[in-house]
């Protein structure tokens, strides 16, 4: 049986954005497209007031800079993912990929390489707040794995794991449908949006996170398999 799933996404009429950035220029030009979207905006210049801003106003977007003075914005996304189910877009200088794939491993939703376009920016952060926040209940998914409806809830084997607001999305969008493959272009249209430009990898790197939080092997998967050259899967229950 399919699983079904309910859309809960954030209106993007009614956003927070938090712009964190320790460039007040940087903080002025995000505020004049923020502002032109009728959104709500918040701003920061260091990771400690970031902190205590999330905690206070409990924003549905957060922009960070990774280059931040004292707490660096690789620390702060670390640490609101503790308490905050925001959405995390991070800003950086340096263009390696290595320094991207960390930002993602520490509950990034997304990045942009400084310098970037604010028009640009606002359109991936429309896109992500577009992104179904579904809930999925299936009586085929694999033994050991919940996904709880009503609450963005995941066990494994009785236990709450805490998944990202993206990987809880990823993982709702296999888990549609156990043992079927989704390939990765689809999981990017399902999960990052129709109008988001990225290429594979970035899948692949949110897949792998997934998987560690769930305590799956990806040599020896109880949950997410991954079918070479195609995408992934779910596995169905025997």
């Amino acid at each position: 049986m399919a699983a079904q799933v309910r859309s809960t996404g954030v209106s993007p009429r009614a956003l927070t954005v938090l712009v964190v950035d320790d460039e007040a220029a940087i903080r002025d030009l995000v505020a004049g497209y923020v502002a032109r979207e009728g959104w709500r905006l918040l701003r920061a210049a260091d990771g400690e007031r970031a902190l205590e801003l999330i905690r206070d106003f409990q924003p549905d977007v957060v922009v960070l800079d990774v280059m931040l003075p004292a707490l660096d914005g690789l620390e702060v996304c670390r640490r609101l993912r503790a308490f905050s189910d925001a959405y995390v877009l991070m800003l950086t200088a340096r263009g390696e990929e290595l320094d991207r794939i960390v930002g993602l491993s520490v509950g990034a939703d997304d990045y942009m390489v400084k310098p970037f376009s604010p028009r640009e920016l606002v359109a991936r952060i429309k896109a992500m707040t577009r992104r179904p926040r579904g809930a999925v209940v299936s009586s085929s998914m694999p033994d050991g794995l919940e996904i709880d409806e009503l609450r963005r809830a995941v066990r494994v084997d009785g236990e709450v794991v805490e998944l990202t607001a993206l990987e809880f999305d990823l993982l709702a969008a296999l888990a549609r449908e156990p043992g079927t493959v989704v390939r990765r272009q689809v999981l990017l249209d399902r999960v990052w949006g129709l109008d988001y430009i990225a290429d594979d990898h970035l899948v692949d790197v949110h897949i792998a996170n997934l998987r560690r939080r769930l305590g799956d092997d990806a040599d020896a998967p109880r949950f997410v398999e991954t079918v070479r050259g195609v995408g992934y899967r779910v596995r169905a229950q025997a």
